[in-house]
């Protein structure tokens, strides 16, 4: 199986709620950063959101989402959430897990270096 599984992702309505979930299926999970990023056709991959490793008790987000989206880690059920409030069609994307030892290789999605990612989960928000 892959190291990591999205789900969660599904057409919403301009100003709703949705929750995406990365599922690890691995070991060491808490000794990885956890992050999503987005891909859109035609457009580079863009960071949303990461959170640190162990205990995760920092995140980041990138301006775009930063006071909508939440992230957060459950080291014992092995995954990441991303809550997601006050949806815009402008956050209709492939939304995708991914995960390193080393934090800024998921910040940097840019550069493809971090170690795993996942298939992706698609949200679509619609006006």
């Amino acid at each position: 199986q892959a190291p990591l599984v999205e789900s969660g992702g599904r057409l919403v309505h301009t100003g709703d709620s949705l929750r995406l979930t990365c599922e690890y299926h691995g070991s060491a999970f808490s000794d990885y950063a956890v992050g999503w990023f987005r891909q859109t056709p035609g457009k580079e991959r863009e960071f949303v959101a990461v959170v640190s490793r162990r205990s995760g008790f920092s995140q980041f987000y990138a301006d775009s989402v930063r006071g909508r989206f939440t992230i957060s880690r459950d080291n014992a059920k092995l995954a990441v959430y991303l809550q997601m409030n006050d949806l815009k069609p402008e956050d209709t994307a492939l939304y995708v897990c991914a995960a390193d030892r080393v934090q800024h290789k998921v910040v940097d999605v840019s550069s493809g270096a971090y170690e795993y990612s996942g298939q992706g989960t698609q949200v679509t928000v619609s006006t």
